[in-house]
């Protein structure tokens, strides 16, 4: 830890020996620690935590999302894409015959297969030690006895209902006010809220081990909302559906390993971000050519990231290619005085929640599931809770790019977890949510744990800035006068932006490897809360 560091956290670290979960809800914190104490492991620990949070934050994710994880089991790192593909019949041709012209936010038409259910199940069944069953109890006791809503789930539920009033006109999106509004109001913080039919859901996929949601009741139900108001999901889409376990991608970085999932994932970004910004050597953290580089570095690899990332099956570069150390290095030397609009380089041939959880025997999880934008598309299927994802609005419709729509195909997707080794040994899970300042986050978090030897919660806590488009940025009002002024002299275009939120919200586990004793921080821009014994 750098004592030095001049912005206390708001939360001391936590350390723990037997287990640790650390996420954006203390409810759900609890439920994957009470899954620990029954002698649950680190996977069981995450599902349970990730089917709670569907209930005590669902203004971020859902059943109908999306998830990815990478999971250390036994010395090797997993990787799971549970992100859905575009229904069968959904083409840029079907669109352009309504007159749609870019995908749209709300509706059907960005609705994709959800993953997040299958997700969950493949985690069970591959690593769970208990019962499925078992580790979704907690989450179905939540939605059918009701729980306490929390301070920042309450702002952002307000803040949906007021964007849903004056946008969600039509019959189809009567079922989410039905099912998130109480007497027509979003709740306050410390209100009890329940979500009986969430329940009767959960409870559904449970005995059936996810298979509803995709073969069953659960699936007819989709499909029947879907075609009664002009949708393109089918039941055969949800039955061709199939979470892959993938290979992670990594890069070097100062000694360390950092790890994402590949595409369609943005992880790629991070990585690609930090092999630029790696040969730069920094001692101090509030220096102003740190965060003048690391803007830099990130918009030249978010420039490759939207042109090139896709479902892999349609990019045009390799992920060996762009993550070449040579090509970093011809990126970086791009890097001026001054800030720069950056474009897309050539090398040879981009709502959420995250959590993380460790165990006793050395497994730990990083995951992350969405339904993004918040509550998603604004659908809910009758009867059934399950607010439905609008990733699909990540698709482009223009035909010459790598991430046009296409039937069957992932879009690119912002959601992203890591996990940090050195040599053979684990270090441990990270993530920070928040659509596009996800990776902008994970190169933040990684170099202030890294380079500047922060512990977890202070690398937290630490001021973060974000890189909107262009030459704008947003800081937080928390980084040093003399550091805006700073940039504001090298051409950044800055905004001071009071909504911490929007800056994204980070967990992480860090594992001494001598003592097997965990170290925990938590977001402080959230409802953030470690979970530990």
């Amino acid at each position: 830890m750098n004592k030095d560091y001049p912005y206390p956290s708001k939360r001391t670290v936590v350390y723990a020996k037997n287990g640790m979960v650390a996420t954006s809800q203390p409810l759900a914190a609890q439920a994957g620690l009470d899954i620990l104490k029954q002698g649950g492991n680190a996977i069981d620990a995450a599902i349970a935590v990730a089917a709670a949070l569907t209930v005590v934050e669902p203004t971020s994710n859902g059943i109908g999302g999306d998830n990815f994880a990478l999971i250390w089991h036994q010395d090797q790192l997993h990787g799971l894409n549970s992100s859905g593909h575009a229904p069968e019949s959904l083409t840029i041709e079907a669109l352009e015959d309504k007159g749609i012209k870019e995908m749209p936010r709300f509706g059907f038409t960005p609705v994709t297969v959800p993953g997040a259910v299958a997700g969950w199940a493949e985690m069970s069944k591959k690593f769970g030690k208990l019962a499925f069953s078992e580790v979704l109890k907690p989450a179905i006791n939540y939605a059918k006895n009701g729980f306490a809503v929390s301070p920042t789930v309450a702002q952002y539920w307000k803040s949906a209902h007021k964007i849903y009033q004056s946008h969600l006109k039509g019959e189809e999106y009567s079922y989410w006010f039905e099912t998130f509004l109480s007497d027509g109001q979003a709740p306050n913080e410390g209100d009890l809220f329940y979500l009986k039919d969430h329940a009767k859901t959960l409870e559904d996929i449970a005995n059936t081990d996810g298979n509803s949601f995709y073969h069953g009741e659960i699936a007819d139900k989709i499909d029947a909302f879907s075609k009664k108001y002009g949708g393109y999901l089918r039941k055969s889409d949800l039955e061709r559906y199939q979470p892959q376990w993938v290979k992670p991608i990594s890069v070097s970085y100062k000694g360390y390993n950092v790890w994402e999932i590949p595409p369609n994932g943005q992880g790629l970004v991070a990585l690609m971000a930090l092999n630029i910004i790696e040969d730069f050597n920094f001692k101090e953290k509030e220096k102003l050519e740190v965060y003048h580089k690391q803007i830099e570095s990130i918009k030249l690899a978010f420039a490759d990231g939207l042109e090139y990332i896709s479902d892999p099956k349609t990019m045009q570069m390799s992920t060996d290619d762009l993550l070449s150390k040579k090509y970093a290095k011809s990126r970086a030397k791009l890097i001026a005085k001054e800030a720069e609009i950056r474009t897309f380089g050539k090398p040879n041939a981009s709502g959420t929640v995250y959590l993380a959880t460790a165990d006793k025997d050395g497994n730990m999880v990083s995951m992350i599931q969405s339904n993004y934008m918040g509550f998603g598309s604004g659908l809910v299927v009758p009867g059934t809770g399950i607010a439905l994802h609008n990733r699909g609005h990540n698709f482009s419709l223009d035909p010459k790019k790598d991430n046009c729509l296409a039937p069957n195909k992932k879009p690119y997707h912002t959601i992203i977890p890591g996990f940090l080794t050195k040599g053979k040994q684990p270090i441990g899970p990270f993530g920070v949510m928040g659509g596009f300042m996800q990776p902008q986050g994970h190169l933040q978090v990684v170099m202030n744990l890294i380079d500047f030897k922060m512990n977890p919660q202070s690398a937290l806590d630490a001021p973060r800035w974000q890189w909107m488009e262009g030459n704008h940025i947003s800081v937080e009002p928390s980084v040093p006068k003399r550091i805006i002024s700073g940039l504001i002299s090298k051409k950044h275009l800055v905004k001071i932006e009071p909504n911490l939120g929007s800056f994204g919200r980070g967990q992480v586990i860090i594992r001494n490897p001598k003592t097997g004793v965990y170290a925990g921080g938590t977001e402080k821009r959230a409802d953030g809360s470690i979970a530990a014994y």
